[in-house]
């Protein structure tokens, strides 16, 4: 089938603009981040480019007002900023299919479960600034969590730059690569632990007689309510738990049946297993 860049709407290749935000890849997490940074007002939707082998993922972009090809070339060339946004067993084929139109400007940037930097900067020319961000889905409404690691080349004012974009996304923070794996087994796999949770929340209200709509909206409303505490107290989650138990309470005594299902443990144990999955990954 015949390549549709200049039909979806980029045209002929153009000279690297400054300000310009690309995405190889269109899925649901590029499409929240490129959400985020409209609604901020961070950038132009003429200025967002993205790429994708069909056009279903692309359709979105374009609803956004954004340009979109199927070429990852053509999206490299008019861009600085480039997010890497395929499936990891993807990334080995694009990058030296993008890597003849990076530029010492260009600042790449991987949202690839597994990828190393040493991966990304080895098939990528010499100097390129690379980073590494891993998002999570409440990205899609601006409530994510999202944590950066940056390549040997790259430098604080590129930090700074993907920090300003990102913020209105959620949290944003730096951190050593070695920590990224562990943000997939508790932030990346962790909204599907709070999901759970959120059910097991509704279903026991409903065992008790709520009706499941009520027993959902209040569940998710408790969840949201103890996480903003959390972050605007800056206690420790024990020091807030132990606020609501008083002797002989409902609390105290709920806390116990938790207990003696390993709730804890549990958890633990799921985050240990989400970030040793990544890991076996970023070894493949």
């Amino acid at each position: 089938m015949e390549r549709e860049g200049a039909s979806a709407g980029l045209g002929a290749p153009r000279e690297v603009r400054a300000g310009s935000v690309g995405f190889v890849g269109a899925g649901r997490m590029a499409g929240a981040v490129a959400r985020g940074m409209l609604r901020a007002g961070e950038v132009q939707p003429g200025n967002i480019f993205a790429s994708a082998p069909s056009n279903n993922n692309l359709d979105k972009f374009q609803g956004f007002g954004c340009r979109t090809t199927h070429s990852n070339l053509e999206v490299t060339k008019n861009c600085t900023l480039v997010f890497l946004a395929t499936k990891p067993h993807v990334i080995p084929v694009v990058l030296p299919e993008i890597a003849p139109a990076v530029t010492p400007n260009h600042i790449v940037v991987s949202m690839a479960a597994g990828i190393t930097l040493q991966t990304l900067e080895e098939l990528l020319p010499a100097g390129t600034k690379v980073l590494r961000m891993m998002p999570n889905l409440p990205c899609v409404i601006q409530s994510g969590a999202i944590l950066l690691a940056r390549g040997s080349c790259a430098g604080d004012p590129d930090v700074a730059l993907l920090k300003r974009l990102l913020s209105p996304c959620g949290l944003c923070e730096e951190a050593p690569e070695s920590h990224i794996d562990i943000h997939t087994g508790l932030s990346g796999s962790g909204v599907a632990y709070v999901y759970t949770f959120a059910e097991a929340l509704a279903e026991g209200a409903v065992k008790m007689g709520m009706p499941g709509a009520l027993a959902s909206k209040i569940a998710a409303q408790t969840l949201l309510g103890a996480a903003r505490m959390i972050l605007e107290t800056g206690e420790h989650p024990a020091v807030l738990r132990n606020a609501v138990c008083t002797p002989g309470g409902t609390t105290i005594h709920a806390l116990h049946e938790l207990e003696k299902g390993a709730l804890r443990s549990t958890v633990m144990n799921a985050v240990e297993a989400g970030t040793n999955r990544a890991r076996e990954l970023g070894k493949r």
